[in-house]
This record gives C-alpha cells, sequence and structure tokens, in this order.
C-alpha cells in the first residue's frame, strides 16, 4: 500500500512508520523534517500536500496540537489550538482528502484516552479527541467508495512519560509499538467507524 502519514515526527508518528514501513510505502508530511512540508490548521495547504503527493491507499493522522492548563485559565484563544490542530486539522485532511484516496482505503486519526478518562488540565484536548470520535462514527456511514475511517485512542505511552506522566497519575503507560500495531490494525484491516482504543 501507499500511505500517507501526517505528524510521522512525534513519539507515535515515528513508531507508527516503523511499523508500517515493514510491509508498505510511507510518506511523511509535517511541519518539518517530512517528504512533504504540510500545516494542518491551513486546508490550502492540506490541499496542496494531496495534489503533491496524489493518490492513497491511506491516510493516518497521529498529528494535532492541543493546550493543557486548567479549566479556570482555559481561555477561548487557548481553545482554539485544540480546535484549530486536532479537530479541525484531521476532519479537513478527510474532508479534504477523500478523492484523493483509492478504491477501499482508509482514514486513521488520533484521538486519546482523555475523552474517556479524564484529566485534570486535559478539558481542551479531551474535547478535541471526543469530537474527532463522534466524526470518525457518523462519517463512516457516508464514506464513497468503500473508503473505511477509525481513530486510535492511546494511553499515556511509556516513551513520552517524562513530559507527560505528571498529568497522568495512576494511569498505566503503553509502549509505543503497542500503539503503533492499533493503527496497522486500521490500516490493513477491514472494519470501520472505530474507536482504537489501547491500554
Amino acid at each position: 500500500m501507499k500511505i500517507l502519514l501526517i505528524g510521522a515526527s512525534g513519539t507515535i508518528g515515528s513508531t507508527v512508520r516503523e511499523e508500517l514501513g515493514a510491509r508498505h510505502e510511507v510518506i511523511t508530511a509535517g511541519r518539518n523534517g517530512a517528504d512533504v512540508i504540510v500545516d494542518i490548521t491551513s486546508p490550502e495547504s492540506i490541499t496542496a500536500m494531496y495534489q503533491e503527493v496524489g493518490k492513497v491507499d491511506a491516510v493516518v493522522s497521529t498529528a494535532g496540537s492541543t493546550y493543557f492548563g486548567p479549566l479556570t485559565e482555559l481561555t477561548p484563544e487557548n481553545n482554539e489550538l485544540s480546535i484549530e490542530s486536532k479537530l479541525k486539522g484531521q476532519v479537513n485532511l478527510v474532508l479534504l482528502g477523500h478523492p484523493y484516496v483509492n478504491d477501499r482505503g482508509s482514514f486513521t486519526l488520533t484521538t486519546g484516552i482523555i475523552m474517556d478518562d479524564p484529566i485534570v488540565g486535559g478539558v481542551s484536548s479531551a474535547m478535541a479527541g471526543g469530537a474527532i470520535k463522534a466524526f470518525v462514527t457518523a462519517a463512516a456511514i457516508e464514506m464513497p467508495r468503500g473508503i473505511r475511517i477509525n481513530n486510535v485512542s492511546p494511553n499515556v505511552v511509556a516513551e513520552s512519560i517524562g513530559t507527560y506522566g505528571p498529568y497522568f497519575p495512576g494511569f498505566d503507560p503503553v509502549p509505543a509499538s503497542k500503539v503503533a500495531l492499533a493503527f496497522r490494525k486500521s490500516v490493513e484491516g477491514g472494519q470501520t467507524g472505530q474507536t482504537y482504543t489501547v491500554y
């Protein structure tokens, strides 16, 4: 398969690239250090990316920035980061990208455990993840030409515990390699409209 992976430079993205790259052609896209440069907050940039890459069998997104901080400090401006990047950015990858995905291809987006298992400071991120989950569920029944769509909801990953550990007290971290298997399941499997939660 020819797979377009957006966000390949991150902890999860790089592991997904390694997992899928063992069997498929993976083209990376991101803000820097990728085969194709893209800013997912810009519909024009997303369109330019698809035009450059052309037809693909799968689109995988491990991209999307969010705001972390207490609810009492969450301003509309801070919240826009999550809305513009993680939410609208990933949704627009689908809205603008489905004509570039081959028949019976797939989209796999990224959500996160805190949309179902909240943490202090994670309101904005949880909101974006929950919206993506609902979008995937609803879009699955309307996707054209047999294209599938799923999302992966990872727990905090062990490789990032040094950075994010204080936000996730009592959570049992998972290795990024286990998260990558959920992306493989979405890309290579046959299910659609699913949320693959990785505990």
